[in-house]
């Protein structure tokens, strides 16, 4: 008998098995830039494996091993609702809800064909500039990037350093990573509260140095190591500078810089403190 009860719970297991594995193609495909699983193709797939998972649960659907005399019992009805209401606080996300609970698991945003509201107006922008920025991989520098909750940054820190010495705004530099959960977590439910929105949308410059990007840069911008390694590669080439230059190898590490390049705050890791981060920002500025 035990076999019955824990054949059910293998089959749920690898449902579950199934959507976490979609995270992991999730990463190589944003570090190599293949461009399959934009966030919307990933929900999609979610959101079905988990409406087939509560069906399971309520006995509607069954595979040829499962006992078709074995009644719906409590545990597989609590499951499945709360599977299924899982279901319902995904379906928004197909048009461009946070969905926070999951910012760590879930491709960017920026990702999304499809977003209503997708880009605030920064002031100094038109409509049109808003709603023209579109998704695209972090690489050479020259490229600026939309980020999350309608800021923009560069990937390069001398381009951010050369807007800086034009605006007077410091360089606010964002230590990241395509597979890094942490990241994502603190874009959603730091960067975009009320007391530091503001603060990186209008008092400072961004710099996004992803550190596992995949990209290949020209071969002008390659690095030769001490040891006398060639990095190729954006993600390479930012791990070893600010290794060297911050002396921090995770993500996500925050600093920010004056505009002719010197450190004006400490290094910040990982904190869902809004508060304390806005703070951190406003006493860098104050210097």
């Amino acid at each position: 008998k035990s076999g019955s009860w824990l054949g059910s719970v293998k089959k749920v297991l690898g449902f579950i098995e199934l959507a976490l594995g979609l995270k992991f193609l999730s990463v190589a495909d944003q570090t190599y830039h293949w461009g399959i699983l934009d966030r919307e193709v990933y929900l999609a797939l979610w959101i079905v494996i988990f409406t087939l998972l509560g069906l399971y649960l309520l006995g509607i659907i069954r595979f040829k091993d499962d006992d078709r005399e074995r009644p719906l019992n409590l545990v597989k009805l609590v499951l499945a609702i709360a599977d299924l209401a899982f279901v319902v606080y995904l379906i928004p996300g197909m048009w461009g809800a946070p969905l926070k609970a999951l910012s760590g698991y879930l491709p960017p945003i920026e990702t999304q064909d499809f977003v209503l509201d997708r880009f605030p107006v920064k002031p100094g922008m038109t409509e049109g500039d808003a709603s023209s920025l579109s998704f695209r991989p972090s690489g050479a520098s020259g490229e600026i990037l939309p980020l999350p909750n309608g800021l923009r940054g560069y990937t390069s820190l001398d381009d951010a350093l050369a807007e800086s010495a034009a605006s007077g705004k410091p360089v606010f530099v964002d230590i990241t990573g395509h597979g890094c959960v942490n990241c994502r977590e603190m874009e959603a439910r730091v960067w975009s509260a009320p007391e530091v929105l503001p603060l990186l949308r209008d008092s400072l410059v961004i710099a996004v140095l992803y550190t596992d990007d995949k990209a290949r840069l020209p071969e002008s911008q390659w690095v030769t190591t001490e040891g006398g390694t060639v990095l190729k590669d954006v993600g390479r080439v930012n791990s070893y500078y600010v290794k060297k230059r911050f002396g921090v190898n995770g993500q996500p590490n925050y600093t920010i810089l004056s505009d002719n390049g010197n450190q004006i705050a400490p290094m910040r890791g990982y904190d869902l403190d809004a508060g304390a981060f806005a703070a951190w920002i406003r006493a860098a500025l104050s210097e």
